[in-house]
């Protein structure tokens, strides 16, 4: 579809026809038998766990992955991932990690995943960075797309646009995050009308973004719910009003973290990247770190213990060698973790159970 065709407002209406890219395609993956867990155990504190290396593992000549990069968890408590393998960019797990279904044969670069319930309905919204953001239902029949910003007039033509992550209001406002692009976040509303551009763009100012990889609804304080947007390369969250004011950043040193993921009155990333001391993002030295309701870290599964000096966070980098590049993380309701890894030899998802 080319930037012409799609309407001002941004979205496509497709709910009346089943669009080829989202035709279901049906399982026949019968199960295998639970692997043991590791003995290895990571993580500090409180937030402990169990490494399960080949939780998710399947059959790649049926359902191969290439980059696995994002998981939610549905109200029926499936775990549902999006990669960019275009035999199924969609997995749909149980706990246990059995595969229940998988389709999606277009999003050829499958990045973002945001699960959105309302009304006793539930939707997906895919974000392909080659400039496209889908909502779907869960089975992947597409509702509406949304295209270049040129189209509702937030850029230019010639701008270069890339969503990586979205994240929706409790009023169901959409928050777009251009994380590979011009590293703005696009707010619409639920009818998916442009309401404006939050952020400076790409720069190393408050309200500026360097690598703008994601963005949540931080509803821990529930009569104040804010943004909090990734600026990955800064090894930072900041904090934004819902109506796009900067409040603060959250400095992580030595993490090059993901998105933004909200768990009770926990804030849990996947980091890509750490960095040894002067140096830049250092290749498979990926882990998870967990923040408490203060914003203090607490636990790098994986990492090196958190430690802070006169209030200060030190550098924070791997420790065990358990992800190489940790892109995602889901939560479940027994607090287990669920990674998705970019750029980990087609690796499937990997579990920490809570000890």
């Amino acid at each position: 579809m080319t930037k012409k065709s799609i309407n001002r407002r941004g979205f496509l209406n497709t709910s009346g026809t089943v669009m080829a890219s989202s035709l279901i395609i049906p399982s026949f993956y019968i199960g295998k038998s639970k692997p043991k867990l590791s003995d290895e155990i990571v993580g500090h504190g409180d937030f402990r766990y169990r490494v399960h290396k080949a939780w998710g593992d399947l059959d790649p000549a049926k359902t191969p992955v290439n980059n696995c990069h994002e998981m939610i968890m549905d109200n029926k408590g499936r775990l549902i991932m999006v990669g960019d393998d275009t035999h199924n960019n969609i997995l749909i797990y149980d706990k246990s990690g059995k595969l229940l279904d998988h389709w999606g044969i277009s999003y050829t670069s499958g990045h973002g995943l945001t699960h959105w319930s309302v009304g006793g309905e539930e939707f997906l919204f895919i974000c392909d960075t080659t400039g496209t953001l889908i909502k779907t239902t869960l089975g992947g029949r597409e509702l509406m797309r949304i295209g270049h910003p040129s189209t509702y007039g937030a850029y230019e033509e010639e701008d270069n646009f890339a969503p990586t992550e979205s994240a929706i209001a409790p009023n169901g406002d959409i928050y777009l995050a251009d994380g590979y692009g011009s590293q703005y976040v696009l707010q619409f509303n639920q009818a998916g009308e442009f309401i404006r551009k939050i952020g400076g763009g790409r720069g190393d100012g408050d309200n500026q973004f360097q690598t703008a990889h994601g963005v949540a609804i931080d509803d821990r304080d529930k009569n104040n719910p804010t943004l909090l947007i990734t600026s990955r390369a800064h090894n930072c969250f900041k904090r934004f009003t819902m109506e796009g004011v900067y409040i603060e950043t959250i400095f992580l040193p030595g993490a090059f973290v993901c998105r933004p993921v909200i768990d009770d009155d926990n804030l849990y990333a996947g980091v890509c990247w750490s960095r040894l001391k002067y140096l830049n993002r250092t290749p498979d030295s990926g882990f998870v770190t967990i923040l408490d309701k203060n914003n203090k870290v607490v636990s790098n599964p994986g990492g090196t213990a958190p430690r802070y000096i006169d209030g200060q966070l030190q550098l924070m980098v791997q420790d065990q060698a358990i992800i190489k590049h940790g892109h995602d993380v889901c939560i479940d309701n027994d607090k287990n973790i669920y990674i998705c890894q970019w750029n980990a030899d087609n690796t499937y998802p990997v579990k920490l159970e809570r000890i």
